[in-house]
């Protein structure tokens, strides 16, 4: 039996700002938009990884969610505390200066961890936390 990732699901509050960013200064290439009954979904994902998508989506996309639901969750996103994505890069540096340069909100500049890897930091336009690591040696 093999199990593989196929979709991870990211909460955006726009989906055309996050479409700018996740297309344009990330790279990612669009693979569907969706819009139905009211809803929104995008999916991204990188050339290299055909079979793995990035659902950026509405939070509390159901329609049945509580309103106060829906303002916890606005809140939670612009703190930042929701999770993001850890990206894995063959030039950890070089991604950094593309996303900087394109407008990126950096967390942290590159700097080499004790667990092996390089990396740095940013925030998506929803506040989302995104990693991008170079395995080192």
């Amino acid at each position: 039996m093999e199990i593989n990732l196929a979709q991870c699901f990211i909460a955006v509050d726009d989906h055309d700002k996050a479409l700018t960013f996740y297309r344009d200064a990330l790279g990612l290439e669009v693979r569907n938009d969706v819009a139905y009954e009211g809803m929104r979904w995008v999916t991204v994902g990188s050339p290299a990884q055909p079979d793995v998508e990035i659902v950026l989506e509405s939070p509390l996309a159901d329609p049945n969610a509580a309103e106060s639901d829906r303002q916890k969750v606005t809140e939670l996103m612009a703190k930042g505390l929701l999770r993001g994505v850890i990206f894995r890069t063959d030039d950890v540096d070089a991604t950094f200066e593309r996303i900087r340069a394109a407008g990126g909100e950096v967390l942290q500049e590159p700097m080499d961890q004790p667990y092996s890897v390089r990396d740095c930091a940013f925030r998506d336009p929803a506040g989302n936390m995104l990693r991008f690591r170079q395995p080192r040696g």
